[in-house]
């Protein structure tokens, strides 16, 4: 059955890209953006049979009237990224947008998909179910908090709904394309510079990568199978996740990036640095640190019952296809005229 559907938040990464999927399916689709007219694919291009409307998440029904769009389901992808901002600025996004959404929703008679993030397991460690998030969960920021308040305006609406919940979504698995480079990457990129010289994490630690065309045609297919999804709060998240140390380890692997050294997270002393690598590193600590030392082990197994996914592997190689991809749109250094691929040079770019 074809859907009518309408995606907040279709200008960035994972909602232009869910819009291109749909389309390309056949589906009838409305894109609501707010500060562009455009909507892109992960390749770049525009993605054709889409109607474009602005909206924002922040007003009243985002500012639109439920009786002049037809839609029988709500994709709701917008959010605010920023980790660390306050989270009064967030909750205005996450959590009050979210409501606005859903009165939309309600409004138009549509039921409502909505892309949160399996990192709202907070602190964690462990197991991690496809449920509710826990009552009295810590989080390590207000990202996270925000994201886990929007959870609960979900579920508490009474609007038809089901709850995606992507790990770090990082670019395309068969060569590692992203249109936009999420937060995360600076990681990579103060350490292919050489701007940072050292990796703090622990042995046990783990990062969900989960790579955007699986992401997306997951959110795709939950939606194309909404009737089962209902009441579900699902995975979308890595079959094996990858040991925190291959940050470091993926960029020594590149010939003329410096060989970022891991150490202990628990005994390192940043005290021992000069003061503008200390700086940035406490800076890149303060934001992902939480991520580098723990060990969650999302369980998938509603999310691949109900769309036949199966998350294809997000290993080293994968992570090479990533930085590689990075280099050749100059997001990471390139080579220099003595540092071509496959020397033994290393030296800060």
């Amino acid at each position: 059955m074809l859907l009518k559907v309408l995606v907040t938040g279709a200008a960035g990464l994972i909602g232009g890209e869910v819009c291109a999927r749909l389309a390309a399916r056949g589906h009838t689709v409305t894109a609501m953006v707010r500060k562009t007219r455009e909507v892109r694919g992960n390749d770049g291009a525009q993605v054709e049979g889409v109607q474009v409307l602005s909206g924002d998440i922040t007003r009243p029904l985002m500012g639109l009237d439920p009786s002049a769009i037809d839609a029988d389901l709500v994709i709701h992808c917008a959010a605010n990224l920023e980790f660390d901002a306050p989270l009064p600025t967030l909750a205005a996004v996450n959590v009050e947008g979210t409501r606005n959404a859903l009165a939309f929703a309600k409004a138009a008679g549509a039921g409502f998909l909505h892309v949160s993030t399996a990192y709202v397991c907070g602190q964690r460690d462990g197991p991690i179910a496809e449920g509710a998030v826990r009552s009295g969960t810590r989080f390590t920021n207000n990202y996270e908090a925000s994201k886990a308040l929007a959870e609960a305006a979900v579920a508490a609406s009474g609007v038809p709904c089901a709850v995606a919940r992507p790990s770090i979504v990082l670019g395309d698995h068969a060569k590692g394309a992203i249109r936009d480079f999420p937060s995360l990457c600076t990681v990579f990129r103060l350490m292919a510079r050489g701007k940072v010289g050292v990796f703090p994490t622990q042995d046990q630690a783990t990062l969900d990568l989960v790579p955007l065309c699986y992401v997306a045609e997951g959110i795709a297919r939950l939606a194309e199978r909404f009737d089962a999804a209902k009441g579900g709060y699902f995975h979308l998240v890595a079959s094996q996740p990858l040991p925190a140390a291959e940050l470091a380890h993926g960029v020594a692997r590149v010939a003329h990036f410096p060989d970022p050294q891991v150490v202990d997270a628990d005994g390192f002393d940043a005290g021992r640095l000069g003061s503008a690598e200390r700086q940035l590193l406490t800076r890149m600590m303060r934001t992902f640190g939480p991520y580098f030392t723990r060990n969650p082990r999302f369980d998938d197994t509603k999310f691949r019952a109900l769309t036949g996914l199966d998350c294809p592997a997000t290993d080293s190689a994968w992570l090479d296809r990533l930085i590689a991809y990075g280099i050749a749109v100059g997001y990471l250094p390139k080579a220099g005229p003595s540092e071509r691929p496959g020397s033994a040079s290393r030296a800060a770019a």
